[in-house]
């Protein structure tokens, strides 16, 4: 088997790759939108996801002519999801390949758009993988000036485990957050959501539908059972 490159770190993002976040996204943003007679569709969806709450609520707002701010859509959004992500389940192959990493000692973190607040929330039934990363970096941490697709919070990240650049993959499922690992310098894995435009992916070093499918030979990392 041909090694794509040496891995020795891994970052992974946590919504729509590791935990099923994304359809509470869509209900709550559906709901929300449809008050005003406009439709939520993966035409929209699909420049929002994975960048920073506040851009992709001004995205929405401007292209829906919403007649709210984006901080009003973003405080009913997040009332209405606060509720929702407390039953968020992991997508398939995200425990085992996190569990895999850790006990081969690869040092792995998490890279998340998602602010604080929000991840303690999603994660609150599955802590006792998500405690397992060395490090975990939410978009509202102080040294992230930019969010997605800038690589900000990819460098920062990769900077807390002591890891090359150039020896470390990204797992993501965001067109935004595969141009923040590009510009990182770093290779990355991506699983688009089934109605994303896999167009959008050509970057990539990686394309898969599942975790489960993910080869860990492919870069040089241990051999999964």
């Amino acid at each position: 088997m041909d090694i794509k490159k040496q891995i020795t770190h891994v970052l992974f993002d946590m919504d729509g790759l590791l935990l099923d976040t994304e359809i509470f996204y869509t209900q709550v943003t559906q709901t929300i939108v449809g008050r005003f007679g406009k439709i939520f569709d993966w035409n929209l969806k699909s420049n929002m996801i994975g960048r920073p709450s506040i851009d992709s609520a001004r995205y929405l707002v401007a292209e829906l002519d919403l007649p709210i701010t984006a901080e009003e859509y973003l405080q009913e959004r997040d009332g209405m999801l606060r509720k929702a992500f407390a039953n968020c389940q992991p997508l398939p192959g995200a425990e085992k390949l996190v569990r895999h990493l850790k006990q081969h000692r690869i040092p792995i973190a998490l890279a998340s758009s998602s602010n604080h607040e929000l991840y303690e929330i999603k994660t609150q039934n599955h802590r006792d993988w998500f405690d397992l990363f060395d490090t975990v970096v939410t978009g509202d941490h102080p040294e992230i000036k930019n969010g997605k697709p800038a690589p900000d919070i990819f460098l920062y990240a990769a900077k807390q485990i002591n890891a090359n650049p150039e020896t470390t993959l990204i797992f993501e499922d965001a067109p935004s957050g595969l141009a923040a690992g590009k510009s990182a310098g770093m290779q990355v894995v991506v699983v688009p959501n089934p109605e994303m435009d896999k167009t959008r992916y050509t970057e990539a070093d990686l394309m898969l539908t599942s975790l489960e499918e993910f080869d860990t030979r492919q870069f040089g990392l241990p051999a999964m059972n």
